[in-house]
Parts: structure tokens; C-alpha cells; sequence
């Protein structure tokens, strides 16, 4: 996501023609949305997207757990 917004950064300095990005070659300014595409192959492809979804379900799961046992008085499981 940060490579996203780093070129959409640099994408309007270059269109509204702001100084330093100005001078620089269109392949630099385009060059954090190839990353961005390479990030998102490599994170689907791995398997990383999933496993960080299923961390925040697991995480959310147990904050439901752990609250409902608070409310019953009972001791939270780790």
C-alpha cells in the first residue's frame, strides 16, 4: 500500500510539474507501481495474504472469547 501512494505521489509532482520529480525519467516516477504489482504476485502467490487474514481472525476470536469469560468471571486462556 505504501508503494501505491509513493507513486501516486510522484505521479502528481510530475504532472503538476513540481521541481525535483520534474526532471526525472517517467520509468522512475512508474517504477513504485511495478513494485506495487510484484508485492501483491509475491504476497498472493506465497501465501502471505491469507495467513496475515487468518491472524486477524484468529486474534478477533479470542478477544471475543476472552471478553465473554470477563463478563462470566472466569479466568482468560493465553
Amino acid at each position: 500500500m505504501y508503494l501505491l501512494g509513493l507513486g501516486i505521489i510522484l505521479l502528481l509532482m510530475k504532472y503538476l510539474d513540481i521541481d525535483p520529480v520534474v526532471s526525472w525519467s517517467w520509468l522512475i516516477v512508474l517504477a513504485p507501481f511495478g513494485l506495487a504489482v510484484a508485492w501483491w504476485s509475491w504476497a498472493d502467490a506465497s501465501g502471505y495474504t491469507r495467513r496475515k487474514a487468518m491472524e486477524r481472525e484468529d486474534k478477533r476470536r479470542l478477544d471475543r472469547i476472552n471478553k465473554q469469560r470477563d463478563a462470566m468471571g472466569m479466568k482468560r486462556k493465553r
